[in-house]
């Protein structure tokens, strides 16, 4: 299970505002904005190609986080291409259903 550093002050706003998290690839990290644009959350990972993330879980508490393995050397990066998880202190917001 990854860990994310931020503050406490930052994880008890992330409930009355939205925050958007974002995964950068090429950058081995996933980040959260807060609404004026500033950076209030970074959860490193150990591969530098990060290509998605998610809220799931019964309770929309834990961020899955997709990677890539393309383009790199037989050896680099082991853990690249898998699937990791952290509890980043804040909840998703469930997906509207389609209306019609």
């Amino acid at each position: 299970m990854l860990r994310s550093r931020s503050s406490r002050r930052s994880r008890r706003r992330s409930r009355r505002s939205r925050r958007v998290w974002g995964a950068l690839y090429g950058g081995s990290s996933v980040r959260r904005y807060a609404p004026d644009g500033a950076l209030d959350e970074v959860v490193e990972l150990p591969v530098t190609q990060v290509t998605a993330c998610a809220f799931g879980g019964p309770g929309l508490d834990r961020l899955f986080i997709s990677t890539s393995r393309e383009h790199l050397e037989s050896g680099a990066e082991p853990e690249a291409g898998a699937l990791f998880a952290c509890v980043p202190g804040v909840r998703g917001v469930p997906v509207r259903e389609f209306a019609g």
